[in-house]
């Protein structure tokens, strides 16, 4: 009984994470959430400039809503594309004010275990509650019980690296001031100015590094001597550009043609079957070097999107079941293989695949799905939904399925558009490609003002 009265710590303020409190406060199961930032969703806010692929009806999660509701929230146009500073002032910040003292900022997650049990012992460790470990603001340091934990911590925090190889390409950390894992914001001053009238290589094959180029090929047109160099580890096919006019999701479409415009117009060159395996400097620009000793013509800048990856560093001490090369659940793993999968054919799943050999422990939201590129909102929410209860006891709810995605998905994603009424054709249009917390994060600036 002592146990049950604690609370389910949930790791991350974001999106998934504050759904997941949502629904714990519905189920009547008290949650704290531990945001390391200061406020709510720091992640998306690192991308506030950008408009989703995903409409408002797709971004928010009903027992959100319901809680939302006594505060006199309304939901705004389902049929409008939010920005990512839209989605955060309008939707998420107002969910964890909602939540009150159930959000606690400025709480790092250092480490998770069961309480008085390593890893390696096995005697009563089923009947400890979790021990979790918190870094405050301040330097100091806590622990805090809990009956389970719901890590939705995403994998934002850990782009990954320009080496071929997974690691870190030789002086790839050396030349840190000169390469960004981000696409550029360049309506900020600072950041255009890095680009402006200098060559930039862009290391990627996804719709970050699609958009990216477009970005890039706009400012070309304004800033002369502006130029990008696209390095591509595979060569050029049908397929590198994406479905084009013929994609069922015309924004998706839209972005691969941008990009294939942005290398046609001269603007951006690509170089192919390129495998980076160090940076060196030469003065004042940086060279690349490829594993069968190529090196390109120098460059101002590197933006590296390679994807992200999860942090599971924190979770050392307990008894995960994670798939070898995604880093996601086993049981999830086969479903979302980007080799075999897009958004639109990962099917909604909940408890029976996010669960682990330590009973109490989930990977929710874009975390669960390790490295894999293909997470999807309106997915992170069935997760916690059927997580929830089956901590409830509800193990009815938690093994039904109670979301319908269409059958072209709808995959959240960043627009190429300002405007919300730009994206034509299937609803829910969006990129399946690109990485980040929500199938967000990366993409063009949106007009001010929102929806």
């Amino acid at each position: 009984m002592e146990k049950q009265n604690l609370p389910v710590v949930v790791v991350g303020a974001g999106p998934v994470g504050l759904a997941a409190a949502a629904h714990l406060v519905e189920r009547g199961i008290e949650p704290l959430v531990l945001e390391a930032g200061a406020s709510a969703a720091t992640a998306v806010r690192d991308w506030a400039h950008v408009r989703l692929f995903s409409p408002w009806a797709e971004v928010t999660d009903p027992a959100a809503e319901k809680l939302l509701a006594p505060t006199g929230w309304t939901r705004p146009d389902g049929t409008t594309y939010p920005t990512g500073g839209d989605w955060t002032g309008q939707y998420l910040q107002p969910l964890a004010d909602a939540l009150g003292d159930k959000v606690r900022y400025g709480a790092t997650v250092t480490g998770v275990a069961r309480a008085g049990r390593d890893r390696i012992v096995d005697s009563g460790r089923e009947e400890q509650p979790f021990t979790v470990h918190i870094r405050t603001a301040d330097g100091g340091e806590e622990r805090i019980t809990a009956r389970a934990v719901i890590d939705a911590s995403g994998t934002w925090s850990t782009p990954g690296p320009m080496g071929a190889n997974g690691l870190p390409a030789l002086g790839e950390r050396t030349a840190a001031d000169r390469i960004s894992y981000r696409v550029p914001d360049l309506r900020d001053p600072a950041v255009r100015a890095r680009h402006a009238g200098r060559r930039t290589a862009v290391v990627g094959s996804g719709a970050s590094a699609f958009t990216a180029l477009a970005l890039l090929a706009d400012l070309a047109k304004e800033e002369p001597g502006t130029h990008a160099l696209w390095v591509l580890r595979r060569g050029i096919g049908e397929a590198t550009y994406g479905g084009g006019e013929a994609d069922q999701l015309p924004a998706r479409g839209a972005l691969g043609l941008r990009a294939k415009a942005a290398v046609e117009d001269g603007h951006a060159s690509a170089v192919t079957g390129f495998r980076t395996e160090a940076v060196e400097r030469d003065d004042e620009r940086l060279v690349l070097v490829a594993e069968d000793g190529r090196r390109l013509e120098p460059v101002d800048e590197i933006i590296v999107l390679t994807g992200f990856r999860p942090d599971l560093s924190f979770l050392s001490e307990l008894r995960l079941a994670l798939d070898e090369r995604l880093e996601a659940p086993t049981a999830l793993a086969p479903l979302i293989d980007p080799n075999v999968h897009s958004c639109g054919t990962v099917y909604p799943h909940g408890v029976k695949e996010l669960s682990h050999p330590e009973q109490g422990v989930y990977l929710v939201g874009m975390k669960s799905y390790g490295r894999a590129p293909t997470f999807l909102a309106l997915t992170g929410y069935e997760q916690v939904r059927s997580v929830t209860a089956a901590l409830a006891g509800d193990h009815e709810a938690a093994e039904r399925v109670e979301l319908t995605l269409p059958e072209t998905g709808v995959c959240g994603g960043a627009g190429l558009f300002d405007e919300p009424g730009t994206a034509q054709g299937d609803e829910g249009g969006g990129c399946c490609a690109a990485p980040a917390t929500l199938r967000i994060g990366i993409g063009a600036p949106a007009a001010s003002g929102g929806c």
